[in-house]
């Protein structure tokens, strides 16, 4: 159907030299006259001069576009290309009419996000919780190896640092209730520069999730039955198995995550109960045995093995992390619920599991091997139950290995939406539906990651440990950017700001602490980091790429002279104009120029365009604010690089219609910036899916 305002032309917009153009309405000034003064001597008013110094240059422009105000005024950076180059032409104004077609697809598009809101409480534990209490595998031996008879108390230690994280992870997602955290919160409240910081922690903690699952689900599998190959090679097959399973298509599904924790759950029962009924018919003589030979020479060893066994003793908590990735799935108000469902697990399960060991199992066995439940399971009641255990291992830890990969493919998919990686990451195969890019790189990470490690799970787990001090880091460090930057934002609930403090200095200390033990994990985590920000810097920063490719070339004039030459530097400016044309859209509600300016600050700043859209939804009742045309008019004059269309939409400004919006301008919510909304704002913000730029 025909929209009543037709979206015009990019090309700018003049009147007809015989018609007056009906957004400019300049009243005469009034005039001394031979008769006497003028009725009033107030000066002109806005309404009577706001266009006259912007289109006494503007009409001089040429009608099809193009013409800089001073050609001469300022040089190019290139010795061939002109000063034009850097111009990206003078920015039109437009009314815009939605279409039944875009209404309808805006409000297909409203209905999934609220249909995609199913996961209750237990369902919404399910996901993360596979792996927060199947991390009990591998960080149970990793903590005995450095705290010995002490591993109880540092765990339990460990266990009681959530209370200091849930309030504040709660206080996020209640003000940002939307899927990617911590990545999509800095992006909302920070520098893009920084996000993509977190996106790099992300992909490592994903990676590792899936590396130190799939070893040590094979190390379960080598300690109990005689593998044709080394234990590495079980590893990387396991990688490599569910890196195809990811390719049919299999989608993580929360009621089987669901069952395969609640598996997990009646495991680690009937391992609890088997043990305390052993403990309690052996008595104490075991536990007084360890707890003899496993003591410190002096009061300050106890001290450092305490220590040593709370920084390595967060690899219990992992998994944590990963709980705001999936409030957009979540119903209103579980979140809470949510991670109070994982933490009170967490307690029991790492602190008893740790205490039934020591209380049944020779320490010196306990030391040797990696299967530490699979040793308590055979001590308490024999190989059946041992078997069980690592069944139950192995269905728990492979199931991490898919959360990983899938976690990461949703990872690469909202990078490729923002523009920081390709959009060849959103290809998908045309049978199954996989994102096979993103898997194929994935799955080349972790193998870059098992290897270069010496395809040791030792020092990928002290590695792992890094990764989430970081990654777990960010949340506090958020939550001060969002309260200074973005302060507008309504939320249900305030974090003291002691509590923030104390787990900002908490992290660094217990980050330290993980590097002491083992420094080398430390040259690993900052490689990897290194790595992956390179990546993405070079991913995101493309044009800024090709224009010193292209300056370099520019400065040797023989490169010029031969053809083929030639032909490459033209394609080069061609890939560059055609990068720079991507648009983005700035939403705006008012006309104030300091706002706009800000807005246009940070889009230049943090996005690679030269195209920028500014929407203002007029509805009947608010009009058009005054000043809206004359001040786009004036940041194009300002931004002769960046080209600033004006787009005045029809209609209230809505969830449905900002998705109608973007299907009509074919450009990405993620790309729709706006500025915060405050307390009386009447619409979720998770439901918009667009950015917040400013406060």
């Amino acid at each position: 159907m025909t929209s009543e305002w037709p979206l015009e032309s990019t090309l700018p917009s003049y009147p007809p030299d015989d018609m007056e153009e009906p957004w400019i309405a300049i009243e005469p000034i009034a005039r001394s006259t031979d008769v006497g003064p003028a009725q009033s001597s107030d000066p002109p008013t806005f309404r009577e001069s706001q266009f006259d110094i912007i289109l006494r240059r503007q009409r001089t422009r040429p009608r099809d576009g193009g013409g800089l105000k001073d050609t001469l005024a300022t040089s190019s950076r290139f010795l061939n290309l002109s000063s034009d180059f850097e111009f990206a032409g003078w920015g039109s104004f437009s009314k815009l009419k939605l279409t039944t077609e875009d209404h309808t697809v805006g409000e297909e598009r409203l209905q999934r996000i609220r249909r995609a809101q199913l996961l209750g409480q237990f369902t919404g534990t399910a996901l993360p919780g596979n792996a927060v209490l199947g991390s009990v595998f591998y960080a149970l031996p990793a903590v005995v190896a450095v705290c010995g008879v002490y591993s109880p108390i540092s765990l339990f230690m460990v266990t009681l640092t959530p209370f200091l994280w849930r309030p504040i992870m709660e206080e996020l997602a209640s003000a940002l209730p939307i899927s990617g955290a911590p990545y999509s919160y800095i992006l909302n409240v920070s520098r893009k520069s920084f996000a993509v910081l977190g996106a790099a922690l992300l992909l490592l903690d994903f990676a590792s999730t899936s590396v130190v699952s799939a070893a040590t689900a094979s190390s379960y599998l080598a300690g109990e039955v005689v593998l044709p190959f080394p234990a590495f090679v079980g590893a990387g097959l396991v990688l490599l198995i569910f890196a195809l399973i990811s390719l049919t298509g299999l989608k993580e599904s929360a009621r089987i995550a669901f069952v395969v924790l609640t598996f997990h759950i009646v495991t680690m029962t009937a391992l609890t109960i088997a043990s305390i009924v052993y403990w309690a018919r052996s008595g104490n003589a075991q536990l007084q045995q360890n707890w003899i030979d496993g003591q410190a020479p002096s009061r300050a060893a106890i001290a450092r093995q305490l220590f040593n066994g709370f920084c390595l003793g967060m690899l219990g908590l992992t998994g944590i992390e990963c709980t705001p990735a999936y409030i957009g799935r979540m119903k209103p108000g579980r979140f809470p619920f949510v991670l109070r469902n994982l933490h009170l697990p967490a307690i029991v399960l790492n602190t008893l599991m740790i205490t039934l060991v020591l209380a049944t199992v020779p320490l010196e066995q306990v030391l040797q091997g990696a299967n530490v439940l699979s040793l308590l399971a055979e001590m308490a009641t024999g190989r059946w139950l041992r078997k069980w255990i690592v069944v139950d291992a192995a269905v728990v830890l492979c199931g991490g290995v898919l959360t990983g990969i899938l976690s990461a493919c949703e990872l690469f998919e909202q990078l490729a939406h923002d523009r920081i990686v390709p959009q060849v990451f959103l290809n998908i195969l045309p049978v199954s539906g996989a994102p096979y890019i993103s898997v194929v790189v994935f799955t080349a990470i972790n193998a870059v990651l098992y290897s270069s490690s010496g395809a040791k799970l030792a020092i990928v787990s002290k590695m792992f440990s890094l990764v989430w001090l970081t990654v777990m880091g960010l949340f506090p460090l958020a939550l001060l950017l969002l309260r200074f930057n973005r302060g507008r934002l309504p939320r249900e609930r305030t974090t003291p700001l002691s509590i923030i403090a104390f787990t900002l200095v908490l992290t660094p200390v217990v980050f330290a602490g993980n590097v002491v033990i083992d420094p080398s994990t430390a040259g690993y985590f900052a490689a990897y980091l290194i790595g992956v920000l390179a990546v993405f810097a070079a991913t995101q920063n493309q044009v800024h790429l090709l224009r010193a490719v292209y300056w370099t070339y520019d400065q040797y004039p023989v490169l010029h002279r031969w053809a083929a030459s030639k032909t490459w530097g033209r394609a080069l400016v061609r890939v560059m104009a055609r990068l720079k044309r991507q648009p983005v859209c700035v939403l705006v509600k008012t006309d104030e120029i300091n706002h706009l300016l800000h807005m246009l600050l940070y889009v230049r700043e943090n996005e690679e365009t030269s195209c920028v859209k500014i929407v203002h939804f007029s509805d009947e009742e608010n009009g058009v604010p005054s000043e809206l045309e004359a001040n786009a008019k004036i940041l194009d004059e300002a931004f002769p690089e960046i080209t600033i269309d004006l787009i005045i939409v029809q209609g209230m400004f809505s969830p449905a219609n900002v998705a109608s919006l973007a299907h009509r301008l074919q450009i990405p919510p993620s790309l729709m910036f706006m500025s915060c909304p405050g307390t009386q704002f009447a619409h979720p913000i998770a439901e918009f899916g667009a950015r917040i730029v400013s406060l």
